[in-house]
C-alpha cells in the first residue's frame, strides 16, 4: 500500500509487520503529522470513530487484574490503547 511517498509493504507474518512498523515508526509518525498539518488526513482517532460515534454505546466490563494487565501490556506492545485492543478481541 502506498500512502503519499510512504510505501507500506505486504507482510508474510505479524512478526514481520511488527518489525517493519518498529523500524519505520519515526518516518510513519512524521508522515502522519505532516498530512494532518496540511489537512490531507484527519487525526487517527477521528478516522477510526468517524460514522460510528452515534452507534457506539458505553458498557462496563469487569476483568480480573491479571487479565487487564495482560491486555494493557499487549496493547502497549502494539502501540494502541488497551480499550481499543479489548474492542478488537470482542469483535473476533
Amino acid at each position: 500500500m502506498k500512502i503519499g511517498k510512504l510505501e507500506i509493504p505486504s507482510f508474510v507474518s505479524e512478526r514481520a509487520e511488527t518489525a517493519w512498523w518498529d523500524q519505520n515508526r519515526s518516518e510513519v509518525e512524521a508522515h502522519l503529522r505532516g498530512a494532518i498539518r496540511k489537512r490531507q488526513s484527519a487525526p487517527p482517532l477521528e478516522v477510526m470513530t468517524r460514522g460510528f460515534r452515534k452507534k457506539l454505546k458505553p458498557v462496563a466490563v469487569r476483568l480480573a487484574g491479571v487479565e487487564l494487565d495482560a491486555a494493557r501490556k499487549i496493547a502497549e506492545d502494539r502501540g494502541i490503547a488497551y480499550d481499543a485492543y479489548i474492542k478488537t478481541l470482542m469483535k473476533a
